[in-house]
C-alpha cells in the first residue's frame, strides 16, 4: 500500500513540475508546489521530504520557485539555502519591519493554510520586491512557497 502511495505522489508531482520550471511563476504555481510537497511528505515521511526540499535538481526547487519548511515555532527545517536550516526565523523582519513569519505561524495554526505578503530581496535582481507566500500546515510542519509580484 505504501508503495502505491509513493507512486501516486510521484505521478502527481510529475504532472505539473515541468510546467512550473519557468520564470514568472504564478500564485497557482506556488499552491501546486506546496500541495505536491505535502503529498510527498504524506507518502514518504519527514526525513525524505526534508532531504528532498533543498535538492537543486529535485522537484521542489525550480530556481525562482521553491519550497521551504518551518516547524510550528518557525525554525527553518529545510530550504534550498541550507545555511538557514536550524535558525529560528520568527522575529526576523522584512525591510519594512514587518515580522511576517509571525503572521504565517498564527494563520497556519488557525486556518491550516493561507497567504502572507511582505517585502524581500530578490536574489536575481538584488532589489527589494513585493513577495507573497502560500503556506500549508501539515502535522508539525509549515510548508511554504513564495513568488515575487511585479
Amino acid at each position: 500500500m505504501r508503495y502505491l502511495r509513493t507512486i501516486g505522489a510521484v505521478m502527481f508531482l510529475l504532472s505539473f513540475v515541468t510546467v512550473t520550471a519557468h520564470a514568472g511563476a504564478t500564485k497557482d504555481d506556488a499552491v501546486k508546489l506546496v500541495q505536491a510537497t505535502v503529498a510527498y511528505y504524506k507518502a514518504n515521511g519527514l526525513e525524505k521530504t526534508l532531504d528532498e526540499i533543498p535538492n537543486p535538481k529535485g522537484p521542489f526547487n525550480q530556481g525562482e520557485l521553491y519550497v521551504w519548511a518551518y516547524d510550528l515555532n518557525i525554525t527553518m527545517l529545510a530550504h534550498p539555502n541550507t545555511s538557514l536550516v536550524g535558525q529560528n526565523m520568527l522575529d526576523v523582519a522584512d525591510p519594512t519591519g514587518k515580522k511576517y513569519r509571525r503572521e504565517i505561524a498564527a494563520n497556519a495554526a488557525r486556518d491550516g493554510k493561507g497567504w502572507t505578503e511582505y517585502k524581500y530581496q530578490n536574489p536575481k535582481t538584488k532589489e527589494v520586491e513585493n513577495k507573497i507566500t502560500y503556506y500549508e500546515k501539515v502535522d508539525d510542519l509549515i510548508i511554504c512557497c513564495g513568488i515575487y509580484q511585479k
